[in-house]
């Protein structure tokens, strides 16, 4: 079964390429995943195919024109009835591992991107069905939050990545701890050793130190993901 992703973007340029290269690339070459975009500009009625317009009660900036979007969330729910519409704006919940979760569950799933001064609020009150952003920082548009969204949504699919345990270790998964550090070739860099353990083969080690350093690490750099009576185990060697 195909997973549909439909990215409502006044810049499709922007997104194509990068889910056609490497692990996106691939899955969407073996129809795990598809995605399409939609441009609200294929809406418009005038010439000028105009998309924004004033800010009613002045102020700085356009804002994007509320019909050419919604016949584009419109024509996107024509393709999939079940589509989950997302709105990415600031003022969204924030994107983390669990929603990426929860919209791999789904089957097909919407992202509208924002440009200018952001959108006509009567979209967000009245067309999607959820808000939400990458961080508590602005972006120009919402391509990039799309791109976010996409990979970190695909990567959680069956087949998607290579290996069939590559996401259940990382950071954010199944338990709020960083990934553990990872090491390749050659054993000694620039007279900087790979960890013994890691060497030894007995797996059941190499596995209670990986989450001891998931601990360590979290602990030190994401304390706020650890609930208050968390300690870290005994510091790694």
């Amino acid at each position: 079964m195909t997973y549909g992703f439909q990215v409502i973007t006044l810049f499709p340029e922007l997104v194509m390429p990068y889910v056609g290269g490497s692990i996106l690339g691939r899955a969407v070459e073996s129809q795990r995943i598809a995605v399409e975009s939609i441009n609200p500009r294929d809406f418009t009625q005038d010439r000028h195919r105009t998309v924004d317009d004033a800010p009613y009660g002045g102020g700085a900036g356009m804002v994007m024109m509320a019909e050419p979007l919604a016949q584009a969330i419109d024509r996107a729910r024509e393709r999939s009835l079940d589509t989950h519409v997302v709105l990415l704006t600031p003022a969204g919940k924030p994107f983390d591992q669990a929603i990426a979760k929860r919209f791999a569950g789904l089957k097909n799933l919407t992202l509208v991107c924002g440009r200018y001064e952001g959108i006509d609020q009567r979209i967000a009150d009245h067309m999607v069905d959820e808000e939400v952003s990458l961080g508590d920082f602005v972006l120009t548009g919402g391509e990039l939050a799309a791109l976010a969204i996409i990979d970190a949504t695909s990567r959680l699919l069956e087949g998607v990545l290579g290996h069939s345990d590559g996401a259940v270790e990382e950071s954010f998964t199944d338990a709020p701890l960083l990934e553990h550090p990872q090491y390749t070739r050659p054993r000694v860099w620039r007279e900087h050793e790979v960890p013994e353990v890691l060497l030894s083969g007995n797996h059941a080690k190499i596995q209670d130190w990986r989450l001891k350093a998931r601990e360590e690490l979290t602990a030190s750099r994401r304390p706020d993901l650890l609930a208050p009576e968390s300690k870290p185990s005994t510091p790694t060697k």
